[in-house]
Order: structure tokens, then C-alpha cells, then sequence
């Protein structure tokens, strides 16, 4: 594959991961006391901090990506929050069967989210990214 081929595939799946983190993380941040009240339906402690801490995780790591800046730690920082993040808010064992399959299907697709991460992880941003200017 060129180069260029890569580049635009790179930045392309760059901006899906964005998609999924930038809107969420602004919108903890607009519905601010909404994710303050899930984060504590599920018992973590200082879910005020909690909610502060993911939407500064999904807006910084999600505009990282988006840039192509500080690329391979942006997206472990997203791989750790997202794969924690499931088990507490996706722990489809734990839920009535009803519930279970649509709750399953969003676990295992933030799994797939976090192993696409740690591939981006490894390998980075390629030439259309603030990194590959800097290098």
C-alpha cells in the first residue's frame, strides 16, 4: 500500500475514534450532573471527580487524535478508560436477561474500541498528524 493510501487510512480511523469520544465527553460535561447520577448508580466513589475525570480523558484524548498529537498516549490513556469504563457501566453478567444482550453487545464492542486503540497505540499517527511534523 503507498504511502499516501496509508496516511488517509490512518486519519480515517483516527477521526472514527473521535467520534465516539469527542460527543461523549462533551456531553458528560453539558448533562454534568446527569453523569454525576450514573457514575453514582453504579457505586464508584467521588463521582463528581469521576465524571470531571472522563470528560477531561474523552475531549483531551479524543482532540489528541484528532490532531495526530501526543498520538500513542492519548490513545492508551482512552484504551485504560475505555476498558475500565466497560466493566463498571456494560458488566452485562450482572444485569437482568432482558437487559443482557444489548448491554453485551456494548461490551464487547468498547473491547474491539480498546484493542483498535492499543494497535494505534503501537504503531501511532502517520504522516497526516502533528506527531509525524514534529518527528
Amino acid at each position: 500500500m503507498n504511502k499516501t493510501s496509508l496516511n488517509a487510512l490512518d486519519l480515517a480511523g483516527r477521526l472514527l475514534l473521535v467520534a465516539l469520544f469527542l460527543p461523549a465527553g462533551i456531553a458528560k460535561l453539558t448533562g454534568f450532573a446527569g453523569t454525576v447520577g450514573y457514575i453514582s448508580s453504579v457505586g464508584l466513589p467521588l463521582p463528581s471527580v469521576a465524571a470531571a475525570l472522563a470528560a477531561v480523558v474523552e475531549i483531551g484524548g479524543g482532540l489528541a487524535l484528532l490532531f495526530g498529537f501526543g498520538t500513542r498516549l492519548a490513545a492508551l490513556a482512552l484504551a485504560g478508560f475505555t476498558l475500565v469504563a466497560s466493566f463498571f457501566f456494560h458488566a452485562y453478567w450482572a444485569v437482568p436477561a432482558d437487559q443482557a444482550f444489548v448491554q453485551q453487545l456494548m461490551f464487547f464492542k468498547n473491547i474491539a474500541v480498546t484493542g483498535g486503540l492499543l494497535v494505534l497505540a503501537a504503531h501511532g499517527a502517520a504522516g497526516w498528524s502533528m506527531d509525524a511534523r514534529r518527528a
